[in-house]
This record gives structure tokens, C-alpha cells and sequence, in this order.
């Protein structure tokens, strides 16, 4: 967490005003020096809404998407102060909330319009209390979707629109081949194919290193992981000079959204490998799937899919693995984020952070080593299908 951050928390605990929402307001905008804009105050690392109840409960209106939308990409707090009773403290950047629920007829993706309520935002994330103890957790968390992932989940959930995207049931025979998934898995990662692949990723990001050190410093963490994935799927090996309107420009750029990167035929397997970058001093929970794509791709006759993981210091050196979406450490690794899924979808999966990190710094005698249990695989497929 960001010392301006950790300040602001430790003040909200100790020394801001209860009771008075504008004397907690006036001294703490005072305090951190924090610029206005219409009700929220800001600095670069954190942003704030002051809401106050004088009955304890939390139904005020707090602010409009639209103006959500240009702080989502750092904290957005929201301090309730109560009457009679303690301040409350919430994150709510877009992944934290539930629905849209103030004039949002028109809402579309397309389209951002309504507010969103304080009843709207979640409390408990994934069995996670939403409160001053565990911002930096579910900022960790938000971190790992877009605004525009958020933004078609919030219209689904808002409108009552039928949903675009609808769960995958798999018939008997794709239910077949994706539990033979699991052996698909065991045989390749100890294949020539599999050491390969990894050579070849390797030389990719080799040829284009300099370009993803230099991407590794922009902020925003989702524009920073497509641009890499962009210089290690690609043959380009520059950088965008204007970092400014990279965003923009993102979107002229081949990444796909399907389930992998990288796609590969060989005469035994289709391969799909999925590369997440992290920095290594920094906490982070990546994306890792969309559960009914991942299950649609393992429901393939010859369908085998990876992770290429590529980690980065701040002295700008790397490394990486390559590692089976199936090994033990990495299926303990993921949770299932159900808060976040649509009505007809199965969700999201998502790593925690610090078991890549133990992957790539893996310094046994032999590296890194693939364990695939048949069992601990049945059970995770069979979580995922039931869902």
C-alpha cells in the first residue's frame, strides 16, 4: 500500500472527527492537502466522498458513474459518518459495487449514466469485510478487472437486460474431454512441445526486452498487462512514445479476448498459453479467467492450456515460468470470485499474488517443477461445472 494511503487510513482510525461531516471533511481535506472535484477530494494516490446518516444506516445516493469512472483507477473511499455512532470506512471503485441504482434507465455500456447508492456497495467480498482493515486486499483485487469488465457486469445487473453472455453447458462428449484434460496437462508439461514453447516465449521476451521494462512502469495496471502481452505475442519491439493516449491506442492493438494469448497447433495439441506479467514489488491479484471459457477450451479434443508468467524487479530484471493452469499450486492458488460473476455466467477466476511470486522465485536445485494431482483436479472441474 502507498505511505499516503497508509496515512490516510491510520488518521481515519485516530485522529478524523466523528459525528460532524464537515468538520471530519474541512480538517482532513486540510491535513492531506486534497484538491476538490464537485464532492469527491483527491490526491494522486487516494480519492474520497464524504456521505453522512443520522440513522445509522447507509442508503444516501454517493456519487454518479460517470464521475466514478475517473478515479476508478486508484482508491476510491467512501467515510460514512454517523450521528451517534463510529465513522465507517468502504472502498468502492467499480468492482465494489453491486448495481446501479439512481436514474439508471439508460445505463448501457455504451452509455454510463446513474449513482449508485451506499446500500449498492458490497460489504463482504468473497467472506472479505469491506472496511479500513482490508482496503489495500480489495484494491488488489479491483485491480485485477477493467472499468469496462465492471461496466457490462453493473448494466446486467442494473437493467434486467437479458444477458450477453450466457453459461457454457457442455454435452457428454465435451464432458469427457474436459476431465481428460487433466492427463492433456500431465503429458505435455513433461513434453518436448512444452520446453519449446517456453524457449520460444523466453527468445520473445529477450528480443523485446527494453520495450517491457519500459511498459513496466506505467501505472495503470490492466493497460500495463496488454501492452506487455502485445511486445511478447507480437514481432513489434517499440514502445508507444505518447504514454498519454496509450489507452487508445490499445484498442488498434491484436489482443484477444479469448482464453489464451497465445495460440498454437501442433499435430498432438491446441495450445493456449495466457501471459500475466507482475511486478514483483508490488502486491497484485491477476485476472486468471473467465471460468465458462476456460471450461468451453477444455471441452476441445486436444486442448491444453498454460500460463506464461513473466515477473520483474525494481532493477529491471525478470523471470519467468511456464506453468499448467492445472498444477496444485496454482489451483490453490485461485478464487472463484461469485460477487463478480453475472446471473448466467459462472464468473471469474482470479490469483492471489503471492503464490506467483513464490513460482517465479523458485531457487530449488532442480526450478520449478509441474504438480498435477488427478484428484485435486477432479474436484476443482467439478467445483466449476456444479457452479
Amino acid at each position: 500500500m502507498n505511505t499516503q494511503l497508509t496515512d490516510f487510513i491510520d488518521y481515519f482510525k485516530t485522529k478524523m472527527p466523528k459525528h460532524d461531516k464537515d468538520k471530519a471533511q474541512k480538517e482532513t481535506i486540510n491535513h492531506f492537502r486534497m484538491t476538490k472535484d464537485r464532492k469527491i477530494y483527491y490526491t494522486d494516490c487516494f480519492a474520497v466522498r464524504f456521505c453522512y446518516s443520522k440513522k445509522g444506516t447507509f442508503s444516501n445516493t454517493v456519487l454518479a458513474l460517470s464521475q466514478l469512472q475517473k478515479f476508478d483507477g486508484i482508491p476510491f473511499l467512501v467515510v460514512l459518518i454517523r450521528k451517534g455512532e463510529d465513522s465507517s470506512l468502504y472502498l468502492a471503485n467499480s468492482s465494489m459495487l453491486k448495481k446501479i441504482s439512481h436514474s439508471s434507465k439508460e445505463l448501457r455500456r455504451d452509455n454510463i449514466k446513474g449513482s449508485f447508492n451506499g446500500s449498492d456497495i458490497i460489504k463482504l467480498y468473497n467472506d472479505i469485510p469491506n472496511d479500513a482493515d482490508h482496503v489495500e486486499e480489495l484494491f488488489t483485487i479491483h485491480q485485477g478487472f477493467t472499468w469496462e469488465e465492471n461496466v457490462e457486469r453493473l448494466v446486467e445487473a442494473t437493467s434486467g437486460i437479458k444477458p450477453n453472455k450466457q453459461k457454457f453447458n457442455p454435452d457428454e462428449r465435451q464432458l469427457q474431454y474436459i476431465n481428460s484434460s487433466v492427463e492433456r496437462a500431465k503429458q505435455f508439461v513433461n513434453s518436448d512441445e512444452y520446453r519449446s514453447l517456453k524457449e520460444d516465449l523466453d527468445k520473445r521476451v529477450e528480443r523485446n526486452l527494453q520495450s517491457i521494462l519500459d511498459a513496466s512502469h506505467i501505472g495503470n495496471v490492466n493497460i500495463r498487462g496488454r501492452l506487455i502481452e502485445y511486445l511478447i505475442t507480437t514481432e513489434n519491439n517499440a514502445i508507444m512514445e505518447d504514454q498519454q493516449n496509450i489507452e487508445s491506442e490499445l484498442s488498434d492493438f491484436d489482443t484477444k479476448n479469448g482464453l489464451g494469448d497465445y495460440t498454437l497447433m501442433s499435430p498432438k495439441n491446441k495450445i493456449y498459453t495466457d501471459i500475466k506479467s507482475k511486478l514483483m514489488y508490488l502486491n497484485s491479484n491477476p485476472k486468471a479467467y473467465n471460468v465458462d471459457k476456460f471450461l468451453e477450451c477444455m471441452s476441445e479434443e486436444n486442448s491444453v492450456f498454460l500460463f506464461y508468467f513473466i515477473g520483474i524487479n525494481e532493477e529491471g530484471h525478470y523471470k519467468s515460468e511456464l506453468c499448467s493452469v492445472y498444477d496444485k499450486k496454482l489451483i490453490k492458488a485461485t478464487v472463484l470470485q461469485h460477487h463478480w460473476a453475472g446471473r448466467a455466467t459462472r464468473g471469474v477466476a482470479q490469483f492471489k499474488g503471492d503464490t506467483l511470486s513464490k513460482i517465479l522465485n523458485d531457487e530449488s536445485t532442480d526450478g520449478f517443477r509441474h504438480e498435477i494431482s488427478s484428484d485435486n483436479c477432479k474436484t476443482f472441474l467439478d467445483n466449476l461445472l456444479k457452479r
